[in-house]
């Protein structure tokens, strides 16, 4: 049987660093914030090429902190896409305020920059792309909407560490950037943990004030805020991987080359020539899917899918108001993709194996 993913392989690699950072935080009696937490941040901000960088308890959190730093609530709109993990959608309501939603371009699967600006309207307060799978939105043509009609880009990077636009990293565009480091990310902690990254001194200190109570000083309240500190356990152990991450991305592209080189009778991902593609997640496309899913069950290949219900499909959501058929490229892109293994430690035999068994099963199953 082969996985869709394993953390083990990355954890025996790094196990030397990693163990003696934690050893490092247990000892030192520290274990809400501090020096730990702060060094994570400084060199979190560093490598994006900005100023600030908040840590937070998770990525869902990231977001709606992010929105709450930037005063938007009841009554503001924030445009987003239906193709995400729920965690976005959740986080806008969660600050307070609306989510709208709109359709994907069908190559990238992320925000169609023409369908955002079409949903703009006088309660619009923010844009909020989704970098979906390790490969950037269009952020030239996001970034001008936003300045020409005055809003907030804040960008959900959760599963975009380290992946670029233009040579300039995910996160390094909008007003804020959300990162997740749930621990099947390409940098991923060992629990939950969010950074909220920013070039704003004002915003930054607003987001360090509400992830602890709002709190000014220890027992003074100059806002409402809530309770959502990135763990300086998980702060050292996130410390170890970034000065990682490069390489590791580029051991992703490397397996993901092997899949593109071998995989035949399914769409493969296509990448913008602007883009840098960190392959969070390898996503095939194929009108028999579900068939071929199973088949490669059968065959000792774990899959899975990322995401098979649109958020606006969804029967938790539907008092958002979108019938079906209103997001017709978001609903057939759900129908269709297959997220195929990838991760650090799968060999490149296994992925050529995959690639081999998928092209077989394809073929058969268009064929019948």
């Amino acid at each position: 049987m082969i996985p869709f993913n394993n953390l083990k392989p990355l954890h025996n690699r790094l196990a030397g660093e990693i163990n003696a950072a934690v050893q490092r935080v247990v000892d030192s009696g520290w274990y809400i914030l501090g020096p730990e937490v702060e060094s994570f941040e400084a060199a979190f901000a560093s490598y994006h090429g900005v100023a600030h960088a908040v840590g937070v308890a998770n990525g869902t959190d990231a977001i709606e902190l992010a929105i709450r730093a930037a005063s938007i609530g009841p009554d503001d709109e924030v445009i987003t896409v239906a193709h995400t993990a729920v965690a976005t959608v959740c986080a806008i309501e969660l600050a307070g305020a609306r989510p709208v939603l709109v359709d994907i371009d069908p190559r990238t699967y992320t925000m169609d920059p023409a369908a955002a600006e079409a949903a703009i309207t006088p309660r619009t307060k923010a844009l909020l792309p989704v970098h979906i799978y390790g490969q950037t939105a269009d952020l030239a043509a996001l970034v001008d909407i936003a300045d020409r009609h005055g809003l907030l880009l804040i960008e959900d990077c959760a599963q975009a560490h380290g992946a670029r636009f233009q040579g300039r990293l995910a996160g390094s565009f909008g007003d804020m950037a959300a990162f997740s480091f749930y621990p099947t990310k390409n940098l991923g902690a060992y629990g939950d943990g969010g950074m909220v990254i920013t070039g704003d001194a004002g915003l930054a200190e607003r987001l360090r004030r509400l992830r602890n109570y709002g709190q000014t000083s220890r027992y003074i309240h100059q806002s409402r805020g809530l309770n959502s500190r990135l763990d300086p356990l998980q702060a050292a152990i996130l410390a170890v991987k970034l000065p990682h991450l490069e390489h590791l991305n580029i051991e992703r592209r490397d397996l993901a080359g092997i899949y593109d080189q071998h995989l035949n009778h399914v769409i493969i991902p296509w990448v913008d020539p602007d883009s840098y593609h960190v392959y969070h997640l390898y996503v095939i496309r194929s009108s028999k899917r579900d068939k071929l899913m199973a088949e490669l069950k059968q065959n000792g290949i774990e899959t899975l899918i990322h995401y098979p219900v649109p958020i606006h499909l969804q029967e938790a959501y539907a008092d958002l108001g979108y019938p079906r058929g209103s997001l017709p490229v978001t609903e057939q892109i759900a129908g269709e993709i297959l997220s195929l293994p990838l991760y650090i430690g799968l060999g490149p035999d296994q992925v050529e194996y995959i690639a081999q068994t998928v092209s077989r099963i394809s073929e058969k199953l268009l064929n019948e």
